[in-house]
């Protein structure tokens, strides 16, 4: 599920209506905004202009996740056993920036007013299990990541997977944040992308969200600040959710029958697998009685491309490898048909034996 993100605050009304509009019409259904800011002196204000704007994300079938933390409560005088504000401003759930003592998230979760509870999905304290141990109700728990808007803060792979495997292996839906590279604001004054993970802080949008979805360990996935371009929200709308969809750089001489092998049919990766390339073979029985010249044999064949056996190459022929490891292009018999894009190319280990995927026409 795509979703975006509001700051009610950082812009007029207008704004951010026309923002959700625009969202809802790419297939986004979750909204998250941050309560964080509201302060004694303008919490009335600032409710009253989130009512406002919630009714519409409501209207448009969206789902509204409210940051909220201890403090917040203190300030709108919100007991934890009674959600009903949260309710009654638009929201859906709460995402707890902070953590509380377990017990109290598992009250929260068989709270009357309904609301989801989302935990603070970037810590690895024993938070989860801490809450598991007081038996809460877990069809109404979920967790999502952080943001970081300071460059070099965002987290590193390995903490972000040991950490969302855990709410996977409980079966708890996962979240976790993109960031647009034409969108400036966010919830603090100082921001340099919002990403979870920094590897993505310079990524195009649709790679990092294509990331996020090969780990295996994300299903909902929100940009993290406003605003979005139609294009980013496009791009991410056309994004294979069930599947990796691999945009190739084609070579200048390819040939349509090469172009056809590549993007209209299934692939999946053999089971005996081995370390120079990721072979996808049954698209060959297709093709067995085509003819697949020679074109662009080149005699070394680097990480990244995209090969097909060509007419000399016998029961090969129509076969598709993804070089993994550079090796010689024995005799010609592969065609060098392009390479995974670039930016794309650190996905490739991501497909594993059996996987499904596909390819897609790289669009700078």
């Amino acid at each position: 599920m795509l979703g975006i993100s509001i700051y009610p605050n950082k812009a007029t009304t207008e704004e951010n209506i026309a923002y959700l509009q625009l969202a809802a019409k790419y297939g986004f259904k979750r909204v998250f905004a941050s309560l964080l800011e509201v302060t004694p002196d303008n919490k009335d204000e600032v409710l009253g202009q989130f009512k406002k704007i919630f009714t519409v994300a409501n209207d448009l079938k969206m789902r509204v996740t409210l940051d909220v933390n201890p403090r917040l409560f203190g300030v709108l005088g919100v007991d934890y056993h009674n959600l009903t504000l949260f309710k009654e401003i638009g929201a859906s759930a709460i995402r707890l920036d902070a953590n509380f003592d377990g017990l109290t998230e598992s009250l929260m979760s068989f709270e009357d007013s309904g609301l989801d509870i989302e935990l603070n999905l970037s810590s690895d304290a024993g938070n989860i299990e801490n809450i598991m141990s007081y038996a809460p109700n877990n069809k109404r728990l979920s967790g999502c990541h952080n943001f970081y808007p300071q460059r070099f803060t965002g987290l590193d792979l390995d903490f972000f997977t040991k950490c969302s495997a855990k709410y996977k292996k409980l079966g708890l839906r996962t979240a976790a944040f993109v960031t647009s590279q034409v969108a400036t604001t966010g919830p603090h004054p100082f921001n340099d992308g919002l990403p979870t993970l920094e590897m993505h802080r310079d990524l195009p949008i649709e790679v990092q969200a294509k990331h996020l979805l090969a780990t295996g360990l994300i299903d909902d996935i929100l940009i993290s600040n406003q605003f979005a371009s139609e294009t980013e929200l496009k791009k991410l709308s056309q994004i294979n959710q069930d599947q990796l969809s691999l945009a190739v750089d084609f070579a200048s001489n390819v040939t349509q029958i090469e172009k056809d092998i590549l993007l209209n049919y299934q692939h999946f990766y053999r089971g005996d697998i081995n370390s120079y390339s990721v072979r996808s073979t049954f698209v060959k029985l297709k093709y067995k009685n085509e003819s697949i010249p020679a074109n662009n044999t080149i005699e070394e064949l680097h990480p990244g491309d995209i090969t097909i056996g060509n007419d000399s190459f016998g029961q090969y022929k129509g076969e598709v490898n993804i070089v993994k490891q550079a090796m010689p292009n024995i005799d010609q018999h592969k065609n060098v048909v392009g390479h995974v894009a670039e930016v794309e190319q650190f996905l490739i280990p991501y497909i594993k034996p059996w996987m499904k995927f596909r390819f897609e026409t790289f669009k700078p």
